[in-house]
């Protein structure tokens, strides 16, 4: 997988909220639908309780990175939302990684 196809419509992150199922820890929260697409896409959230802009953005890259790693590994004709929480900061992306893949694994998605 060269590129990650990213989510961008807000109809597509409430879809995946209300009848997605979730996946929570600590460091991340994880949504997950099945699409008709037959290719991965990702969303990735960050709100305000986690910080300022800088906390935000240090979020969604590590979390990206993270994502980078496995993507070649998840099932396509999944859609998934990450969605950090106020430890996601803190952490390396080695450690999102690690609670990105249980995560997946539990789902069922990861090859």
């Amino acid at each position: 997988m060269s590129e990650i196809i990213t989510l961008k419509d807000n109809r597509d992150f409430r879809r995946l909220y209300n009848r997605g199922r979730s996946f929570a820890s600590p460091l991340l929260v994880t949504y997950i639908m099945k699409n008709r697409l037959g290719e991965v896409r990702i969303g990735i959230t960050t709100g305000k309780k986690i910080g300022k802009a800088v906390m935000r953005n240090r979020s969604r890259r590590i979390i990206r990175e993270a994502f980078r790693e496995i993507s070649g590994k998840v099932t396509p004709g999944y859609d998934l939302v990450f969605v950090a929480r106020s430890k996601t900061p803190f952490v390396k992306s080695y450690d999102i990684l690690r609670t990105m893949k249980k995560e997946l694994k539990d789902a069922g998605v990861l090859k």
